[in-house]
């Protein structure tokens, strides 16, 4: 009779375990469908939230630190690289007219003379990453967009201008050519010069931009605004004190 009652309650209590009416403890059994909460990992005095901050923080540490560096350690590095590409220009340049003239490996010297712009992509790589970094835009990065720019607007001049005078000096070549001392084809030539700084200064206003965009904060970008307004100015006093003056006031040409 016992032993009925004892099967008939163990019959009960798992009954009344699975429809969640009493406590495993009650029916004896732990129920399938039983839920073990996960453990809370955070330390026992930290407050809800707080490694959601602390990760922000973590992921802002770089650039905090890079706005934290000294002016002159952030202008230093990047007029470091300004002064290495321009040194880089010329190295380059020479090297390739040396190939061409002197050593007569004329393939090589082209090689080199169509590699004297990969300074300026090394200059802009250099210029992007460090404002990426979040370091206050200072004047170096304006001059830096302002050396890409006259640089890609009048690099191929200069690499004419230098391998007339490289070739006459050590080939045998004709004498370089030389712009006209007045009259107006003294003008026209002012007028293309000019077109050349316009198309440097469109190069470089648009790297300007471009950095004011990529900081996208007003007030770390002062200096790139201050070198759009730098580069305008210098514009207009070399149209009016040279291309200008030359059309209204030609000089007459000298013998």
């Amino acid at each position: 009779m016992r032993d009925a009652e004892r099967e008939h309650g163990e019959a009960t209590g798992e009954r009344e375990a699975r429809q969640g009416q009493v406590s495993p403890q009650r029916s004896g059994h732990v129920p399938i469908t039983s839920h073990v909460p996960p453990r809370d990992l955070r330390p026992h005095d930290e407050p809800a939230g707080y490694g959601i901050r602390r990760r922000m923080y973590a992921d802002s540490v770089t650039a905090a630190e890079a706005r934290g560096r000294p002016r002159g350690e952030a202008e230093g590095m990047v007029l470091a690289v300004i002064a290495a590409c321009e040194i880089g220009f010329w190295v380059i340049l020479g090297a390739g007219l040396v190939a061409r003239y002197l050593l007569r490996w004329r393939r090589l010297g082209a090689v080199l003379l169509l590699g004297v712009p990969f300074v300026d992509v090394v200059l802009l790589v250099a210029t992007v990453i460090d404002l990426r970094r979040g370091v206050e835009a200072n004047f170096t990065h304006g001059l830096a967009a302002a050396f890409i720019g006259f640089s890609i607007a009048f690099g191929h001049s200069l690499v004419r201008w230098a391998d007339q005078r490289f070739a006459h000096r050590f080939a045998g070549g004709p004498p370089p050519w030389k712009p006209p001392k007045g009259g107006w084809e003294r003008a026209q030539y002012e007028w293309r010069e000019w077109f050349k700084g316009l198309a440097g200064w469109a190069v470089a206003c648009g790297l300007l931009v471009g950095g004011i965009i990529l900081v996208d904060d007003r007030s770390r970008t002062e200096q790139l605004d201050a070198w759009i307004w730098r580069l305008t100015v210098a514009l207009v006093v070399w149209l009016i004190a040279f291309p200008l003056w030359a059309t209204l006031f030609p000089a007459r040409p000298k013998e």
